[in-house]
């Protein structure tokens, strides 16, 4: 099939759309119903991938259909499958095809979500997911929230209100805390947002790799001494490292005894607060001034879906909003528009894949795939405490494990070696200046038997990395 012809400008009939539109959804069916028996895709040669694509873009128009087939050949084919049953690097995103429809849907549709004018369904919408997420986190009926498009940009958001409510316009002398087990998006969020690296005091963690409480406010106590102003502790709701939950209710009643903000970084853990194990690991997450949670990750939606969270929504309207007179006719009473109340004034309809998957499967059945990520890193913890030469450098929680090959060390090589052989992938870290790897079990596409699979094939690996 030819593209458009220049009389029909951008556009196709009905039937090309169909016909296209079923050989794409087809592809993704296909994708999805075969992921267990593939491998879990390959990291390009950007030698030869590179130039694939240097070609100037065409004049005329091409045929739909060989275009299509390009994209999964040179594309989707160079890319790791990180909804993979297999995949336990990293966090993954285990998407669901359900979320896929609705990213379709609101694509297709084209949906601006950026005012109550423009797409007055998709803000209502939005309204009421968050709503959801304030309920499964525990906040209070006053919080309120956005959604963005993943933990980087929840964390920067969240602490720029913080920045604005605590410290105002002036905040050279700003101070914040946190554990050395904080992702680096937060480092990145106070960059973006002017401080300095000597406003921020990145504490060790103490044995459990948890933010010490009692350091904290020993840090706090100087730096008041120093003239300095205290105004953030950001918690850690799940780390990337370990799956570690920060005490959370130590930290936020010393934040508010000290009156500083504290921001919980829940991107990865923050979503479990929907199962009743995970409601107890995170106890203390209602009590935060704000939170980030990545429903791409544990609540199983495809890429791109984050939100934060305030425990008193007004103020991201009164950190963000801007009225400018080319959108004086977005001022309708009691319209809530999304740009008010975070970065993007463009913005997409990232809450209906949530709202959809949820009405689709039921939240019996999100709970019952939480819960199944939990088991499964005890369950792997179990079979690594039964197999001669590992050993675990941290046990599972929130369904994350870390442990390491005793015998050499062989990680970063087993890392690269489990990549080439395809069948299955963890990654690495350093904890406390060991190398270690790390497998975190949250797809519920994941069974038991690929957990077995796994261990079995990465011990043969080690041991041949080990003779050689």
């Amino acid at each position: 099939m030819n593209g458009p012809s220049n009389a029909r400008l951008l556009e196709l009939d009905r039937d090309q759309m169909r016909r296209l539109g079923h050989r794409v959804m087809d592809m993704i069916a296909e994708h999805l119903s075969a992921l267990a028996d593939a491998s879990i895709g390959r990291k390009g040669d950007p030698g030869v991938l590179r130039p694939l694509f240097l070609q100037p873009p065409p004049e005329a128009p091409g045929d739909a259909d060989a275009v299509l087939s390009r994209v999964v050949d040179d594309v989707l084919g160079n890319m790791l499958y990180v909804n993979h049953p297999r995949f336990l690097a990293f966090v993954p995103s285990p998407g669901n095809f359900v979320s896929a429809l609705a990213d379709a849907l609101a694509a297709g549709f084209n949906v601006f979500n950026g005012s109550w004018m423009g797409g007055s369904g998709a803000a209502a919408l939005e309204l009421a997911v968050v709503d959801w997420m304030r309920g499964w986190c525990g906040l209070p009926e006053t919080a309120g929230g956005i959604f963005v498009s993943g933990g980087s940009v929840a964390n920067m958001t969240a602490l720029a209100v913080a920045r604005h409510v605590k410290l105002g316009d002036a905040f050279a002398d700003g101070v914040a805390y946190f554990s050395d087990q904080t992702h680096s998006s937060v480092d990145r969020a106070f960059r973006i947002l002017g401080f300095a690296p000597g406003q921020l005091r990145r504490l060790p963690s103490d044995e459990r790799f948890q933010l010490d409480p009692a350091a904290v406010s020993r840090e706090i106590a100087r730096d008041r001494e120093r003239g300095l102003r205290p105004f953030c502790i950001v918690a850690n709701a799940g780390t990337t490292n370990t799956g570690t939950v920060d005490p959370m209710r130590e930290l936020a009643l010393l934040a508010r005894e000290q009156g500083l903000w504290m921001h919980a970084d829940g991107a990865f853990g923050a979503a479990a607060a929907i199962s009743p194990r995970g409601r107890a690991a995170l106890e203390g997450l209602e009590l935060a001034d704000s939170l980030s949670i990545d429903p791409h990750k544990w609540l199983f939606q495809t890429f791109e879906c984050g939100c934060v969270l305030l425990r008193d929504g007004r103020l991201l309207k009164e950190t963000y909003q801007i009225l400018p007179d080319y959108l004086q006719d977005l001022r309708g009473m009691g319209e809530v528009n999304p740009c008010d109340y975070g970065i993007q004034l463009s913005r997409g309809f990232r809450a209906l894949k949530v709202w959809l998957s949820v009405q689709v499967f039921g939240m019996a059945a999100f709970r019952a795939a939480v819960e199944h990520g939990f088991e499964l890193a005890e369950y792997a913890q179990r079979r690594l405490e039964s197999m001669p030469d590992w050993e675990i450098v941290s046990s599972a929680q929130m369904g994350t494990l870390a442990f390491r090959y005793a015998p050499s060390p062989i990680e970063v090589r087993l890392v690269e070696a489990m990549l080439k052989d395809g069948h299955a992938l963890v990654s690495s870290t350093v904890l406390r200046g060991v190398t270690a790897l790390r497998m975190c079990t949250i797809n519920p596409r994941t069974t038991h038997q690929d957990i077995d699979g796994t261990l079995e094939r990465m011990d043969l690996l080690a041991k041949a990395l080990s003779t050689t």
